[in-house]
């Protein structure tokens, strides 16, 4: 008899089966990935995803159990484009749910979304070394468009400074500077002599 498969949004009573799914998913390779995270910590992200009109935290299950994750998120497909491209990220399926068809569910819900908010393109993020996944990508007419690079923010600070270019410092302390005072113009209240008012009554036409 074939097992049972689901896919539905993820719930906050998902939390401690999504914290051991991101177990296996940063111990199988993407170990540049944040760490494992606490059951407390996922039921309030979850609560987020619940609301958020671009975003979606799915899961699978099997046989009812829950035994895959994915995080689907709609997005202009560039900075020059008015097309939107839904985006399969953080796709996992538990070793103990592999061959039941739960990878194919997965992606078959995020294909139904897409299609029904009127997204044209569909992308999904795969680790470079998951062979198995990227050939199954790849047969579904997934090709490659690039590389994702994941890293600390400090640690790239630091490699850079390491390089040893005083030109690259400067503007990296220059950029701060410059994104510190737009933060501060937006945040600041607009200047009482840039608000128009209208007429006082009876003043129209002198």
């Amino acid at each position: 008899m074939a097992a049972a498969i689901a896919v539905r949004d993820a719930q906050r009573g998902d939390a401690t089966a999504l914290v051991a799914l991101w177990r296996e998913l940063t111990t199988a390779g993407a170990g540049r990935l944040p760490g494992v995270p606490t059951v407390a910590a996922v039921e309030v992200a979850v609560g987020k995803h619940l609301t958020d009109p671009w975003g979606r935290l799915v899961v699978g299950e099997l046989d009812g159990q829950v035994h895959a994750m994915a995080y689907l998120r709609r997005a202009t497909v560039s900075p020059l484009h008015e097309d939107t491209t839904l985006t399969i990220e953080y796709l996992h399926v538990s070793d103990a749910a592999r061959r039941h068809g739960l990878g194919k569910a997965m992606i078959a819900e995020a294909v139904a979304w897409a299609e029904h908010e009127g997204c044209p393109h569909l992308a999904v993020v795969a680790p470079a070394i998951a062979r198995e996944a990227n050939r199954f990508l790849a047969r579904l007419g997934l090709g490659q468009a690039g590389v994702l690079r994941f890293a600390n923010t400090h640690t790239v600070a630091r490699r850079l400074a390491a390089e040893h270019a005083p030109n690259l410092l400067a503007l990296l302390s220059s950029r701060r500077s410059v994104i510190g005072q737009r933060r501060a113009q937006l945040a600041r209240p607009a200047l009482a002599d840039s608000v128009s008012y209208p007429p006082e009554p009876g003043s129209a036409g002198r």
